[in-house]
């Protein structure tokens, strides 16, 4: 079942599980796009076609917020926001412990290899390299692990997930990018835990949080 964490005339808000995908690709699985359309067209019992535009994306092994448009107006409005940097993106990720210092700012510069679907950071710039800068601070360490809150400053492919192993930090999980095993559903422990946005229509200021997914790696170190 879909987990709705906003829901309005013009935008919806959903709690993705890891796994899911957000639009779809060629593996043919139905993406969260379309669970959010038959949720609505279901609920409003909306005749014909459903419009729902795809504002942002997270990676398919990562959990947490997702905001879809359901006006054109909307999703114009807030892909501008998005271009404008005036949205607040704030992530949890659980990594091994050790990490040093407990808060800091990183800047890499980010390459994309598009036939491995994946990013490596660089100390300096390279050729077809973006900036990317992240925040990250310790929320509390665990017996093997720690907790880290992470607010991104750019939004590039696979930025966390990069970055933090390039330090040596890799998400839990996470074997792409360095971590010793996998989690046994298959997802990663990075979740988008919230998002703050100006409302396309009223301007107001919301804050969409998503809770923590309710599976051992979280609960045993979270709680809302």
């Amino acid at each position: 079942m879909l987990k709705i964490l906003h829901e309005d005339n013009h935008l919806i808000a959903v709690n993705k599980v890891a796994g899911d995908l957000v639009q779809g690709d060629q593996t043919g699985d139905q993406p969260l796009v379309d669970k959010v359309k038959v949720y609505i067209k279901k609920k409003y019992n909306k005749p014909g076609a459903v419009f729902l535009g795809v504002i942002h994306r997270l990676d398919r092994p990562t959990s947490g917020v997702v905001l879809f448009a359901r006006t054109s107006k909307a999703l114009i409005r807030m892909n501008q926001q998005f271009k404008d940097r005036i949205i607040d993106k704030t992530y949890w990720a659980i990594v091994p412990r050790g990490i040093n210092p407990p808060a800091a700012t990183l800047t890499h510069w980010l390459k994309r290899n598009t036939k491995m679907n994946k990013s490596f950071a660089h100390d300096v710039e390279v050729i077809e390299s973006k900036k990317a800068i992240l925040q990250y601070k310790k929320l509390r360490d665990l017996d093997r692990y720690a907790v880290l809150e992470i607010e991104l400053k750019t939004g590039r492919h696979h930025q966390i997930r990069s970055q933090l192993t390039h330090i040596g930090f890799p998400i839990k999980g996470d074997l792409k990018y360095g971590a010793k095993r996998s989690n046994p559903d298959g997802g990663i422990d990075l979740h988008a835990r919230s998002l703050s946005i100006d409302h396309p229509t009223t301007k107001e200021r919301i804050n969409i949080v998503a809770p923590a997914p309710f599976k051992p790696q979280w609960n045993f170190y979270l709680s809302d």
